[in-house]
């Protein structure tokens, strides 16, 4: 992808959306994103103000960081926090593009494409002082944008214990193809053997990307670049082979109404009863926990046919980032810089990081008590026979796919699914899309 190219992306994305950003914000959004005058009635004192945006699809990660927003306020009443964050049936990207359209680009803001936003001027570099703080950060073009909020951890399957005993499973799967005599087992007892919450774009990726490790960034952590270059294929083998796997889950083992169901109705889903495994990351732990406290589950990594075990734990470039037009207020910049130390402080962070079970990125390391899932976690990331890689998405650099082609991807792969597509044709169709979406955002 060639240089530049990124403020095309942002600049084509942002117009697309503006008309419909225009009409929510007509129709009154609950979010009021002014800053200055009454903007904080309940902190007219407060010396200054800057707005904040972050992902909030995930309901604990969504409360955590609300929660130390509370708890900065509170010992920094001379500093105010406008929460722009809001639940958005639209990806993360797609309300950051939407906010930046109208006017409304946070301050502070969970940047996850920082490619894409730093490329167009939209933020700017983490302060040096800041970037001490954490262990071995990513670069994009040499240079630190983020205070990343978490190291990457890797997905697996959420189960029930009380389905697996009940199903006569006694043993983790050591290959994929016992996960799958697992499946089988478990639809011969009666029971859903696994929900997704495909209402939810972004939950889509959960699987896509498992089998997309396992049969190709495993093997080639640089095949996006070669993609984008034209020297790899959506319809090569390994590629094929990687969907196949995917369709045919979907179609044999997956609940029905996956299409309808949210991402967070899926852990109800779970403790009910209604399907025996989900397919999600450690920022579940917590949710299942506060539904149920009695419900037993497990968690463990899918290995692949040869029975290795390729999980997501590489670092990639996200986490927070000042924006350029805050960066330009030195009172607000402080502000900014002020809650960033205050958030990564261990009596802080380490409360953040056990509402969602994260795993630190700052140097000091930072504990708190973990239970037996999140044991089994630690021990992946520690285990250097396990490969980690990224999402499709998490790339940066050469690596770095179109931003709106994750979505299309995604739905792409659902209508396959659905329609019983030939998975062939559907790569073609892919492969098509993707280097259109090259060469209209090069021009």
């Amino acid at each position: 992808m060639k240089k530049g190219s990124k403020h095309n992306h942002l600049c084509k994305l942002t117009a697309a959306v503006l008309a419909t950003s225009l009409l929510l914000s007509a129709c009154g959004n609950s979010a009021d994103v002014s800053t200055s005058g009454d903007d904080n009635a309940a902190n007219n004192d407060a010396k200054v103000s800057f707005t904040i945006g972050y992902a909030a699809g995930d309901p604990a990660a969504k409360k955590a960081i609300a929660d130390t927003i509370e708890r900065f306020e509170q010992q920094h009443p001379e500093i105010a926090i406008k929460d722009l964050s809001e639940n958005s049936s639209s990806s993360y990207l797609d309300w950051l593009k939407t906010k930046d359209a109208v006017g409304e680009f946070p301050d502070l803001v969970e940047m996850r494409d920082t490619e894409i936003f730093a490329d167009a001027g939209k933020i700017v570099e983490l302060p040096s002082d800041l970037v001490e703080l954490f262990d071995s950060p990513p670069k994009v073009e040499g240079k630190v944008w983020n205070a990343p909020l978490t190291v990457n951890a890797p997905q697996g399957i959420i189960y029930s214990k009380k389905a697996y005993a009940d199903a006569g499973i006694t043993q983790l799967p050591t290959t994929y193809d016992e996960f799958l005599t697992i499946q089988d087992r478990l639809q011969s007892s009666g029971m859903t053997p696994i929900v997704v919450g495909g209402k939810d774009i972004f939950h889509m990726g959960f699987w896509v990307n498992k089998f997309l490790i396992d049969d190709v960034y495993a093997h080639d952590p640089d095949w996006n670049g070669k993609k984008t270059a034209g020297k790899a294929h959506f319809t090569d083998e390994n590629v094929v082979q990687a969907m196949t796997d995917y369709k045919y889950l979907f179609q044999n083992y997956v609940d029905k109404g996956w299409l309808s169901t949210p991402d967070n109705q899926t852990i109800s889903f779970l403790i009910s009863g209604k399907a025996a495994q989900l397919y999600s990351g450690t920022w579940m732990f917590s949710q299942i926990e506060e539904a149920d406290p009695t419900f037993e589950y497990g968690f463990y990594a899918v290995p692949d046919r040869q029975g290795n075990v390729n999980v997501i734990g590489l670092p990639s470039p996200a986490g927070w980032s000042l924006s350029t037009e805050a960066s330009k207020d030195p009172a607000k910049t402080e502000a900014i810089t002020t809650f960033i130390r205050f958030f990564f402080e261990p009596e802080q962070y380490s409360q953040y990081l056990a509402s969602i079970n994260g795993i630190a990125s700052t140097k000091e390391k930072v504990t708190y008590p973990t239970g037996e899932a999140m044991k089994g976690v630690l021990a992946l990331m520690d285990d250097p026979k396990v490969n980690k890689s990224l999402a499709i998405n998490n790339w940066w650099g050469d690596n770095l796919i179109p931003p709106q082609f994750r979505n299309w991807f995604y739905k792409k792969l659902q209508e396959m699914v659905l329609t019983d597509g030939d998975v062939k044709s559907y790569m073609q169709q892919i492969d098509t899309e993707y280097d259109n979406e090259v060469k209209a955002n090069a021009m």
